[in-house]
């Protein structure tokens, strides 16, 4: 760290804030808003709300991309600060790289048992948030304790690198069929030049996982994902998380707020600008799903920007009392994380258990994952606010 003073600085609400942001986006995946809009189809409303939530089909960006991106984001964050507090308590960095060790394996098996819930038996697959953050964790780790210029230079590193060894992997022949792979021949984002090294199943990180999936038990052999994820795809998450200590650095800097508020925009727009050059000059695509470079740079400046209006509003100008309702989602984040991928089912099914099942319906059958998913929301809302009144907070 640039920075070897014990101090510990204050918590960020902002940072609280924007994490509960992020979780709410993906718990309220419970609304289906897709299936709202499939009931009013002339509605621009719904259907601009629908397609936010929900990821693109390949090339570019929707507001639910942004999720994945802004989670790992707030990893690097948050590193800064829990380095300062373990020094502050007089940890040795021996043991502080056991612990990094441990969280970094728990957080890729508890990806890899969420993906198995309700699976006849372990789904050995990484592509999961918490399996993606988990495997490049260690490395984040390490760079917490270096200077900033060495952050950067380590982010050009493996962002350079992993372009690099796209490119260097070979296309697929002539005549490849991609409808083994799960994709139509004549799929209409197939790409050409550089950017057809990352075309979907049929780029170097495909290629990785149909010999590393296989290393582990599975009903058949893996051929393929369906919407192009990969294992390796850790790697360039590894940049976001970068991008996060950069600007949980800047935090921790002696810079006053507004010198810190300018470094965010200009990272910000500066990875956005960048990331769009890239991605329309055919040097490397926009894809959150095989996550390029380019997306790395894209939704790294997105999150920049969601960071400095978060840290304007409350931080800086002291808005603080509006956010409390996310800062109950965002300090347990990793509880409702596990909460909604595991009984978000269970909750609905138990309202209509006892109080009827067509409780969700009354306002039409277009509408009940409103409702349904508004109660679920609600729950979920009401334990997270149990847990910290009771100052109950999940931690790995």
């Amino acid at each position: 760290m640039n920075n070897n003073s014990p101090r510990i600085s204050p918590r960020l609400q902002s940072m609280d804030a924007y994490r509960g942001f992020v979780m709410f986006l993906m718990m309220a995946e419970v609304l289906h808003l897709s299936r709202v809009y499939a009931a009013h189809p002339d509605s621009i409303f719904w259907k601009v709300l629908a397609w936010n939530q929900t990821h693109v089909e390949w090339f570019g960006c929707s507001l639910h991309d942004l999720i994945q991106p802004s989670f790992s984001f707030l990893v690097g964050v948050a590193l800064p600060y829990s380095i300062a507090g373990r020094v502050a308590k007089g940890q040795s960095k021996r043991y502080m790289y056991l612990h990094a060790s441990w969280r970094a394996l728990v957080l890729v098996l508890l990806g890899v048992f969420l993906r198995s819930v309700g699976k006849q038996q372990t789904n050995w697959t990484f592509e999961d948030t918490l399996s993606q953050i988990g495997l490049g964790y260690l490395i984040l780790f390490a760079l917490g304790f270096r200077s900033l210029k060495t952050v950067w230079i380590a982010l050009a590193l493996v962002l350079i690198g992993y372009w690099a060894a796209f490119v260097l992997y070979p296309m697929p022949p002539s005549g490849f069929d991609y409808a083994v792979v799960g994709v139509p021949d004549g799929w209409q984002y197939h790409s050409t030049g550089l950017s057809g090294h990352f075309n979907k199943n049929s780029n170097l990180a495909w290629a990785f996982d149909t010999w590393f999936l296989n290393l582990f038990p599975r009903p058949s052999i893996f051929t393929h994902n369906g919407g192009g994820y990969s294992t390796l795809s850790f790697i360039p998450t590894l940049g976001t998380m970068i991008l996060g200590l950069v600007a949980g650095l800047k935090l921790r800097s002696v810079n006053t707020d507004k010198e810190k508020l300018r470094a965010f925009l200009l990272f910000g727009l500066g990875g956005i600008a960048l990331g769009l050059v890239l991605h329309y000059t055919g040097i490397c695509p926009l894809v959150k799903r095989i996550w390029t470079p380019t997306w790395t740079l894209f939704s790294g400046g997105a999150c920049f920007l969601l960071l400095a209006i978060f840290y304007y509003l409350i931080d800086m100008r002291g808005w603080k009392r509006w956010s409390f309702w996310l800062v109950v989602i965002g300090m347990n984040s990793i509880a409702i994380y596990v909460l909604v991928h595991l009984i978000d089912r269970f909750i609905i099914e138990s309202f209509k258990t006892h109080l009827g099942q067509d409780i969700f319906k009354i306002l039409g059958d277009g509408n009940q994952t409103l409702l349904s998913g508004g109660a679920a929301l609600l729950v979920f809302w009401l334990i997270l606010y149990w847990m910290y009144r009771r100052k109950i907070f999940i931690r790995i």
